[in-house]
């Protein structure tokens, strides 16, 4: 008698599933940016308010502040790379990306986001102006205007970009041409505040 009493409920269920959508299917992968240098593991330093760096939050456009790689299709219209997906919105990743990058290369404690416990006298601050393709020229684009502010009244400001070129429009090449763009320029910006 079970059996005859569970087959409505399993036919019900069979039709309900037909009518239920759980969104579009996911991407085959998802795009992530990766350090070319990194700490050791175990590595720890210690600083005083004066020596050590904070990166605050990043902003970004609207067109940048998705999961989604633009493409810029001319000067006044924008798209987006067919199933290129990041893990998170590229602003945060790059942000961790530059913070990995200058701790890496100066040993430096650096501390990733506006931690109000963190008293650091420098902070770098990011808006983010381009990380995607361009179909005009077939280049990968990572760019940034970067803000440096410590105690006092001084701030600097400086603009960052890297340039890939022959880049294919499809999300597996598009990934690896930004990833190598976002170290190029970290490392810059790492460069930058070093040597300050």
């Amino acid at each position: 008698m079970k059996p005859i009493r569970l087959l409505p409920v399993l036919a019900g269920a069979a039709l309900l599933s037909g009518c239920i959508s759980f969104g579009e299917d996911p991407p085959e992968s998802l795009l992530s940016l990766t350090p070319a240098t990194s700490a050791n593991a175990g590595s720890g330093t210690t600083a005083t308010r004066e020596s050590a760096l904070a990166l605050v939050e990043f902003e970004a456009p609207q067109r940048l502040d998705v999961t989604r790689v633009p493409v810029q299709i001319t000067d006044s219209s924008v798209a987006y790379v067919e199933n290129a997906v990041w893990v998170e919105k590229p602003a945060r990743l790059f942000r961790r990306l530059i913070a990995e990058t200058i701790r890496a290369g100066s040993g430096r404690v650096v501390i990733d986001g506006d931690d109000p416990g963190a008293m650091a006298a420098t902070r770098l601050h990011g808006t983010l102006r381009d990380f995607g393709f361009d179909a005009r020229t077939g280049e990968a684009v990572v760019a940034i205007d970067m803000t440096r502010s410590g105690d006092g009244s001084q701030v600097t400001t400086r603009r960052f970009e890297a340039r890939i070129p022959g880049v294919v429009p499809e999300a597996g090449p598009v990934g690896i041409a930004l990833n190598q763009g976002a170290n190029q320029v970290a490392g810059e910006i790492a460069a930058w505040v070093n040597a300050s």
